[in-house]
């Protein structure tokens, strides 16, 4: 569900400040953040994000067409391996 209109969308007050210091320097460093709840504002457009998967950061370039969404739907925290593998262990099991 979606957060009201009234309060705005949710950005992690740390990641804010970072952004805003990097505008008014016109830097473009890579900025680290655990906060995959943090939604993507117009500001952040440009910048490079690290967002924390669980076991380590992957960056993410902000552009026009992902605003709105959150930072933590662009990092993946599983990784999907194939069923195919167990399939073949029980196929050789049955034939000897």
């Amino acid at each position: 569900m979606s957060r009201s209109i009234h309060k705005g969308p949710f950005v992690a007050y740390h990641l804010l400040q970072k952004i805003e210091s990097l505008n008014k320097k016109k830097k473009k460093t890579i900025i680290k953040t655990w906060s995959r709840a943090s939604t993507i504002i117009p500001i952040m457009i440009g910048h490079t994000i690290a967002v924390y998967n669980g076991k380590q950061h992957f960056p993410i370039f902000i552009s026009e067409q992902i605003i709105g969404h959150k930072l933590g739907e662009f990092v993946p925290t599983r990784n999907f391996r194939s069923h195919i593998k167990n399939s073949d262990r029980r196929i050789k099991k049955s034939k000897g």
